[in-house]
């Protein structure tokens, strides 16, 4: 045998041959189940420790939860009672408006009663008017006169109620002349009604009563301020009857 193969054979099995190691193989999802394991166990212990730690320093998170747990509970309460507050609010400003409409209509009724109170007054003098005898003289009475304003510019509505009292032997045959008091371009004024050729329109004739309606123009920015009527007699220059009517 050569020297040099012997010396590779003494070196490779002899005393100086390098060592050999034996391991045991082990699967990989056995690996990965003890890493598993191992870090589940350093999560629970972090956890403990972390735990341990904020009970040292004061803080218990079961209190903690139960704390929070009773402010829920005082929150959910508090919102109850709010919302039954705003609930009994409500009712409370719903009563009031009822009452404020039922007053408000109580207060019309009244006023409407009052106003049928002096028509009815008015009537009953009319009535009282109409029954012939020695206490009523020849009188002519004026009821009811009221001017209001009309749907144009610068128009107006008159009307009132004549009566004749006393004992009634014929017609009263007179016309009617309205005084309309204004203020035109800051100057105060009087116009007087009929005008020229519109006599005819203001005729009068009756023997028990009349009702009478009729309308004039002013101009259109004139403010008119009082209609006064005035009823004379035909053939009269003097005034039977006479009212006003404030409009300002």
């Amino acid at each position: 045998m050569p020297p040099n193969l012997l010396k590779k054979v003494r070196r490779r099995f002899g005393i100086s041959a390098p060592r050999m190691t034996v391991q045991t193989h082990v699967a990989w999802y056995w690996r990965m189940l003890g890493l598993v394991v191992v870090l589940s166990c350093s999560i629970a212990l972090a956890a403990w420790i972390y735990d341990a730690g904020r009970r040292i320093a004061g803080f218990d998170r079961s209190e903690a939860d139960q704390e929070l747990t009773v402010l829920r509970e005082s929150v959910a309460r508090l919102s109850k009672e709010a919302s039954a507050l705003h609930a009994s609010v409500s009712a409370s400003e719903s009563k009031l408006q009822i009452e404020r409409t039922a007053q408000t209509q109580l207060g019309r009724q009244v006023k409407a009663l009052e106003e049928e109170n002096a028509r009815l007054k008015e009537d009953l003098a009319f009535f009282e008017n109409l029954i012939p005898g020695e206490k009523h003289d020849n009188s002519l009475l004026i009821n009811r006169f009221r001017v209001d304003r009309g749907a144009l510019p610068g128009e107006f509505r008159y009307r009132l109620l004549l009566l004749q009292g006393g004992r009634r032997d014929k017609p009263f045959q007179g016309n009617l002349q309205l005084l309309v008091t204004l203020q035109e371009e800051g100057n105060d004024a009087i116009i007087t009604l009929p005008e020229q050729g519109a006599a005819k329109d203001y005729k009068i004739s009756f023997k028990y009563f009349q009702r009478i309606e009729g309308t004039f123009r002013m101009a259109p920015g004139a403010q008119v301020k009082s209609v006064r009527v005035r009823i004379f007699e035909t053939g009269s220059t003097q005034v039977r009857a006479t009212q006003s009517f404030n409009l300002s």
